[in-house]
């Protein structure tokens, strides 16, 4: 089967680890997977048998859509060139890709990766009403947006996000890691993933246990001066780093004390996942859609009132005074994410493109 992945740039995120995880797993597969960007940006490993096709010319105007469009039309009007199915990701590109696949016939697969509260623009909504009932089929993460999108397109199906990392088969317990809170998003999204907040927490939190440090791990500029900013406001340089982009996730996993998610917003967190398939006990808000459905409160991690910060700092007090409630979670986490697994995702997607073609 010949499967072309489409998507803006596969720069850091959850979407492009997501898209780089899929491609490697049908490429293993023995498919034909193309990765299609129109904005540069390669941070993820790929498979030999992954071909990356890159249409970065600058464009007059200053849109994925627009110009990808016509690149992507001139591509794919030569025969040979087009695939069996298109799996298009992340943000407006179904203006683009949704069209072009009823052009040229083409099965196309069009996958949200966050709730649908999230953002609810005109552009967001014009889109989900009028084409989206064009696609073959949308993925959403969770049960969560299944009856909405169900109403655009009768073929929705629950796809969730896979971890990317090999289960720890023995996980460090608390007396082997740092005394350290880690969190992992881009800083482009500091309100998306509540970093803003996580500011006045890690204040409260280096006044009562001020050996405990924080480090945010992340791509991206535009938020950092906001966070800089703040982080002096507060006085709180010495207990938080901001570390940038790193390929060393696993390993930077594998050593820190805790994991706090303190998003307003997520689809199926991606670094949830690998905090607990590496056993870092983890502490995250419940939030709209996400870690409600990965984490059991009290079992595999410790659950948060959406957005409620002093229910979020005494929870975290809690763990960190608690190296018994560690290394429960630490214990009973890997073992709960059978279903996020690569191999059971990714069949799940095979089967999906055999039901379209």
């Amino acid at each position: 089967m010949k499967i072309d992945f489409l998507i803006t740039k596969m720069s850091d995120g959850g979407a492009q680890r997501v898209v780089s995880l899929l491609a490697n797993y049908l490429a293993d597969r023995d498919h034909e997977v193309r990765i299609i960007t129109f904005r540069d940006g390669d941070h993820y490993p790929l498979h030999e048998k992954v071909k990356r096709i890159k249409m970065h010319q600058k464009p007059l105007i200053d849109s994925v859509v627009f110009s990808g469009f016509f690149s992507l039309l001139s591509f794919y009007r030569k025969k040979s060139n087009r695939p069996d199915v298109m799996s298009s990701h992340i943000d407006l590109l179904g203006y683009m890709t949704i069209p072009i696949a009823r052009i040229f016939n083409i099965k196309i697969i069009v996958s949200e990766h966050n709730n649908h509260l999230s953002r609810y623009t005109y552009q967001e909504r014009f889109l989900w009403k009028f084409l989206y009932p064009m696609a073959s089929a949308v993925t959403v993460l969770t049960q969560f947006d299944l009856p909405y999108f169900q109403k655009k397109n009768r073929r929705t199906v629950v796809m969730p996000n896979p971890y990317s990392f090999q289960v720890a088969s023995r996980v460090s317990l608390s007396d082997e890691r740092k005394k350290e809170v880690m969190a992992i998003g881009n800083l482009n999204r500091v309100h998306h993933k509540g970093f803003d907040n996580l500011m006045d927490i890690v204040k409260e939190i280096s006044s009562m246990h001020p050996e405990w440090k924080f480090v945010i791990v992340g791509a991206g500029n535009g938020g950092r001066p906001q966070l800089e900013a703040r982080i002096k406001e507060l006085g709180i340089s010495d207990y938080v780093t901001l570390m940038g982009f790193r390929k060393d996730i696993k390993e930077l996993l594998s050593r820190t004390g805790i994991y706090i998610l303190p998003s307003r917003f997520e689809g199926l967190p991606m670094t949830l996942l690998e905090a607990m398939s590496q056993g870092v006990p983890c502490i995250a808000y419940d939030c709209i859609s996400g870690p409600g459905d990965i984490i059991r409160d009290g079992e595999t991690g410790l659950l948060i009132e959406n957005q409620n910060m002093d229910e979020m700092i005494k929870g975290l007090s809690q763990l960190i005074q608690s190296p018994e409630l560690r290394d429960k979670f630490s214990q009973n986490a890997p073992g709960s994410l059978e279903k996020y697994s690569i191999e059971k995702v990714g069949a799940k997607w095979e089967n999906l493109i055999e039901q379209i073609t």
